[in-house]
């Protein structure tokens, strides 16, 4: 029997603005709570993390993000036109006002939230877990 383990690098957004950085491997769309790891460097801790005080959970490739002195672009779907998409084309809009492009394979208004994956290749984020109850808007684009 083998026990796989998958630790992802994670960025929690707090319905409050608060943010975490850490990793976790016990995050589960379903569940009402999660585990994240933090560590600084005085300490290792793990953070008891309840999905309904959240905004989205951030699947990253960097905690601390990528390189600052990039120009931050903005990619839409116009510009990603010839390129092969899979998944439903989504526009997230966020309660605080924050606006996300993505793709998702299984957007649902009745659930707790829905993952998307970014359409811009550069981005910090893998992809994202929003919570319905932070989202604003979802466009869902044909």
């Amino acid at each position: 029997m083998y026990n796989f383990c998958v630790i992802n690098k994670v960025v929690v957004r707090y319905l409050d603005g608060k943010v975490i950085r850490g990793s976790t491997a016990d995050f589960h769309p379903d569940r009402d709570v999660f585990h994240v790891t933090v560590t600084t460097a005085e300490s290792t801790k793990s953070v008891e993390v309840k999905l309904k005080d959240l905004k989205a959970v951030f699947f990253v490739k960097e905690l601390l993000g990528l390189d600052k002195h990039r120009t931050k672009k903005k990619t839409t779907f116009e510009e990603m036109k010839d390129k092969k998409l899979i998944g439903k084309k989504v526009k997230v809009e966020f309660i605080d006002g924050e606006v996300l492009c993505g793709l998702t394979m299984g957007y649902s208004p009745q659930r707790k939230g829905f993952f998307f994956n970014p359409i811009d290749p550069d981005t910090n984020n893998e992809r994202i877990f929003a919570i319905m109850k932070a989202v604003k808007e979802v466009t869902v684009y044909e």
